[in-house]
């Protein structure tokens, strides 16, 4: 693999002043260039007819659901429950009907404060049996796509139910707001942090603007709450479009070539600059490194503590590096090429190098599952077991075209895309689509965090979506 590390030093200091004017027009045109090709809903062609069909109607339950008998007969045989003329009350009840109880309490309640009541309900509801029964009820759908032996099935019900009690229904559980007084061109990149009480925005206007979402609805608060930076024309030489965070620190990367480091508990200050040798299209941030992907095929892990940053960079892919995702074991990289790359972080030895039909454009990665959207707007799902990833699904949930933003949990699915539309989903097998929030203009990236939706539109505008109770 020697061909694949790349000699150069990403870190050499270059001052702003090395940009002039005509060299941040040819950036301007590079990126325009890029977006044209790469995020164009007219340009994603069309899907191959092995392409799977949007799922529309009433989806079939699965067949091999588990049963309250099931978990009697469980109970019973553990000597969790008293026998049958000891019990008395609501024990005395069959455990089909005291789920069915249960099921009309919330769910977080049912876990946190039910248990406590005695010995019976404690070993019920806290049994993962118990969980599936009240998810397959819930959703009468194929749930999850993948169960893994670490799978939470208390969590994913609580997420699930939630998650469905704020955007199901007429009338959802949602306010929105657009925040529209900060930029003057297109946003393409949005971060939630410190709990989803602030926003972060990166835009055309090579700007990264600070948002304070506690304001939001209060008469006379003004939500923007500063541009980051003191240069007269923005926070960057050329167009932010990538945003990542690790605890009170935020790193921006931009076409300008630079990652900017800026301290949040310091109101913003400026950290540190890292120079590269070309456009910053993709950042991940983990406690001891800061990974890129770049304009220029390379992967490159820094680690931003240190004066001379760069621990590796390579040459992994044969076209622009278009989304990163990593964990403490993997870093995972897709690319124009069509490729997705893993690499072993610890070894800094590639893994695999799977071909795929489509590139990639956003990624969500964790706990060994990888949910990616393509050039189609379709979902992709892999699954690493002992350090192999291996492709397992593909979805159409209803996008047509480039899916621009990914977000997945347990219990939740968002997607966005360039036909204008941000989808609500749960993963099930399908996914099945909540429901769908239209916008006027493409959207170019998603953040979730707790009960907090943010956007970033080509309308110059953040949206936001705020769940209540």
């Amino acid at each position: 693999m020697a061909s694949e590390l790349d000699d150069s030093r990403c870190d050499q200091p270059r001052t702003e002043g090395d940009l002039d004017e005509d060299q941040e027009n040819e950036l301007e045109i590079q990126a325009q260039e890029y977006v044209d090709r790469v995020r164009n809903p007219e340009l994603c062609g069309p899907r191959p007819q092995s392409c799977p069909l949007e799922v529309s109607g009433e989806q079939q339950p699965r067949s091999n659901r588990t049963s309250a008998s099931d978990l009697s007969v469980r109970l019973r045989s553990s000597q969790v429950l008293p026998a049958d003329n000891v019990q008395s009350s609501l024990l005395s009840l069959p455990w089909e009907l005291v789920l069915e109880i249960c099921s009309y309490l919330d769910a977080r309640f049912v876990l946190g404060v039910l248990p406590l009541v005695c010995r019976a309900f404690q070993c019920v509801l806290t049994d993962e049996v118990t969980w599936r029964i009240r998810a397959q009820k819930t959703l009468g759908l194929s749930y999850p796509v993948l169960e893994g032996k670490d799978f939470d099935w208390p969590t994913a019900c609580i997420e699930l139910e939630e998650h469905l009690s704020h955007w199901s229904g007429s009338n959802p559980k949602v306010e929105h707001f657009s925040l529209n007084d900060g930029h003057f061109a297109s946003v393409d990149s949005v971060l939630l942090i410190q709990n989803a009480s602030l926003c972060i925005s990166g835009s055309r206007d090579r700007n990264v603007n600070i948002w304070d979402l506690r304001r939001l609805a209060q008469d006379g608060e003004k939500v923007l709450v500063k541009t980051l930076g003191h240069q007269p024309r923005g926070t960057h030489r050329g167009w932010v479009w990538a945003l990542a965070a690790q605890a009170n620190m935020l790193c921006s990367g931009s076409w300008d070539s630079s990652v900017k480091l800026w301290d949040m508990a310091s109101e913003g200050a400026a950290v540190r600059e890292i120079r590269g040798k070309a456009a910053v299209l993709c950042l991940v941030y983990l406690p001891d490194i800061l990974v890129t992907g770049s304009y220029d095929k390379l992967v490159t892990m820094y680690d931003p503590r240190v004066n001379y940053p760069v621990l590796t960079s390579r040459k992994l892919h044969s076209s622009a590096v278009l989304c990163l995702a990593a964990d403490d074991r993997f870093v995972l990289s897709g690319s124009e090429d069509r490729t997705l790359v893993v690499v072993d972080r610890r070894t800094n030895h590639v893994l695999q190098r799977l071909q795929l039909d489509s590139y990639l454009l956003s990624m969500s990665y964790e706990r060994g599952e990888l949910w990616a959207g393509d050039k189609w707007g379709l979902v992709h799902v892999f699954e690493q077991q002992k350090g192999n990833f291996q492709h397992v699904k593909c979805f159409n949930v209803g996008h047509r075209s480039q899916l621009t933003g990914i977000r997945h949990s347990v219990g939740t699915l968002y997607t966005s895309s360039t036909d204008k539309t941000i989808k609500v989903h749960v993963p099930t097998e399908p996914p099945h689509t909540v429901c769908t929030l239209p916008h006027n203009d493409v959207v170019n990236g998603i953040s979730v965090e707790h009960d907090v939706l943010a956007a970033a539109s080509g309308s110059m505008t953040v949206e936001i979506w705020r769940m209540t109770n």
